[in-house]
């Protein structure tokens, strides 16, 4: 398979299978950009960040909040929004709480951001301890609500937080020497506070959902001894493909054009960040062994924001089923070529986009042969 790019970016291919068991062959473009100043652009980054070929997390994997999912989804029905960064607060004077808002088209998101705290469990009662104050705090499921409960002797009494496991502040036992003096979550939802251990709250982050939690584990489907016995190596029945988008819900949109609108609140230091994304058309053709070529638009299906790092990237997808096998589509074009070279292949002929490369190219040849 030749890969011919034209563009500044990273591009990739990847196999998967339709439910009826013929192959699809995925093409996966991904830009990283610059998060420009206030009235700028954005442009693209001198380093264009590889594409991810396995999950990333903050520590074990597992047992630690996702950080970059891998690119190879083979499909997704809409665009996933992410951002990785840290809440600042305003106009850099240290506090205790902020609100922290996530704008881009149609995705509005905020919510409350504290400094470290903890519970407070007395003879009577259970309550949040006061936080402490901080100027950058860093934002990921690590520090949202949710956690494993197996402080109990008994395992049968241990439980965990499936919509996080790998969050902090829950409990569902509510012993004194278990929850006294144990830490909060740092994020909590505007409107609904965290103010007991064993609530049912949702968790808030902006980052990727793990694989195996509650909602998305509920849509890789059922995996039984019938689909070993009959389904086996294709899907289950009740597969969903909205297994594959790693975004929360709320973070979910259609497929963006470009020229978006992207707003930031409290999400760098300088308080307000705002900018458009660039409009970017990627067309992929894919080109047969028997001389055919089919063209597909690439959408964009994943967005990364960095702001600590002052850069975003864009992923665009595209694919298409295969007859027999992959060996049927010998190079794919991603981008634009010119009509000469587009002419030179109607005509069998290699391209040469000037004088001087054909000139050394003859020259290169010729040292071969010598």
């Amino acid at each position: 398979m030749e890969l011919l790019n034209t563009t500044p970016m990273q591009v990739g291919y990847t196999m998967s299978m339709l439910p009826d068991g013929r192959e699809l062959l995925v093409v996966v473009v991904k830009g990283t950009f610059t998060m420009p100043e206030r009235g700028g652009q954005p442009g693209y980054t001198e380093s264009q960040k590889p594409l991810v070929e396995a999950d990333v997390y903050t520590g074990e994997p597992g047992l630690s909040a996702p950080i970059y999912e891998l690119d190879y989804a083979p499909f997704k029905r809409h665009c996933d929004v992410l951002l990785l960064g840290s809440a600042y607060s305003p106009r850099e004077k240290p506090a205790s709480r902020v609100e922290v808002t996530l704008r881009l088209g149609p995705l509005l998101k905020s919510f409350a951001v504290t400094g470290d705290r903890f519970w407070e469990s007395g003879n009577v009662a259970i309550r949040p301890g006061y936080a402490g104050i901080f100027d950058r705090m860093p934002i990921s499921y690590d520090r949202a609500f949710g956690g494993v409960d197996d402080n109990h002797k008994n395992k049968n009494k241990h439980s965990v937080f499936m919509k996080n496991p790998v969050g902090k502040g829950y409990h569902r036992e509510l012993n004194r020497s278990f929850v006294n003096g144990s830490p909060m979550p740092n994020t909590e939802e505007l409107k609904r506070p965290v103010t007991m251990p064993n609530g049912t709250y949702s968790p808030m982050s902006f980052g990727p959902v793990g694989r195996g939690w509650v909602p998305r584990l509920q849509l890789a489907g059922t995996y039984d001894q019938n689909w070993r016995d009959n389904i086996f190596p294709l899907p289950p029945a009740d597969f969903d493909s909205a297994y594959f988008q790693s975004a929360p819900a709320d973070q979910q949109i259609p497929y963006p054009q470009g020229g978006e609108r992207v707003f930031l609140e409290n999400l760098t230091v300088e308080g307000h960040t705002g900018f458009t994304l660039p409009e970017i058309d990627v067309p992929v053709v894919f080109f047969y062994q028997m001389g055919k070529s089919i063209e597909k638009k690439a959408v964009i299906d994943t967005i990364v924001l960095e702001p600590d790092q002052g850069l975003f990237t864009m992923t665009w997808r595209t694919f298409i089923p295969l007859n027999k096998n992959i060996l049927e589509i010998p190079q794919i074009l991603i981008g634009r070529k010119s009509k000469g070279w587009w002419r030179a292949r109607e005509l069998g002929k290699v391209y040469y986009p000037s004088l001087e490369h054909m000139v050394r190219d003859r020259m290169r040849q010729s040292v071969v042969k010598d």
